[in-house]
């Protein structure tokens, strides 16, 4: 890997096979992004995670794998360098750790906690702002609702007027933390615009 490249971070299911549409979205993702010469880095298994390490490796990428002693599973073949960790906990904060931005394509409970320790740590700025883009739209009602709870529509002006809400501390109010992609050229592109200026 270069020492100049970027290395974007793609959290997804392990469920999808190949012949998947969900497969071959995450396969483009991973050749769209080493296209424009970031590395990947994923869980380091199957489904999303070994579909957007071979799509890189497709188009002459880098792909990293975090994997976890907590797991009975081995790395999947288009990893170049695996990062063996001892439990989930360290694996999910060293793929945070070691991304630049980071993708949170269609998942379950896992990639839910992933998008969420990602969008907390920024919001909380524990972490530099970094770029986080959801890809299609299978997120996108989960975050605006969340949204709708944590910075709410302006009450009216007479209920304004009786008890003024102070300002929001929570910084996705002012500046959204989350970008919305429909494909994975457009996810690329935004990461590339982002982190590649």
């Amino acid at each position: 890997m270069n020492q100049n490249n970027r290395i974007i971070t793609v959290f997804g299911s392990s469920r999808p096979r190949e012949g998947d549409a969900e497969y071959a979205e995450a396969q483009a993702l991973g050749r769209a992004l080493a296209e424009r010469g970031f590395a990947v880095c994923t869980g380091g298994y199957g489904g999303v995670m070994e579909a957007v390490s071979r799509g890189a490796k497709e188009a002459d990428g880098y792909a990293i794998g975090v994997t976890a002693e907590f797991f009975a599973a081995k790395a999947n073949r288009w990893i170049d360098e695996e990062i063996r960790v001892d439990t989930w906990q360290e694996r999910l904060f060293r793929l945070v750790e070691i991304g630049d931005g980071f993708v949170a394509c269609r998942g379950g409970t896992g990639t839910l906690v992933e998008l969420s320790v990602v969008w907390e740590m920024l919001n909380k700025r524990v972490i530099a702002h970094k770029p986080v883009v959801v890809l299609g739209d299978f997120w996108q009602p989960i975050v605006e609702r969340v949204r709708e709870v944590e910075a709410p529509s302006r009450p009216s002006s007479e209920v304004a007027a009786a008890s003024p809400s102070p300002a929001s501390p929570w910084n996705e109010a002012n500046n959204r933390l989350i970008h919305v992609a429909a494909s994975p050229a457009a996810t690329a592109q935004y990461l590339a615009k982002t982190l590649l200026v």
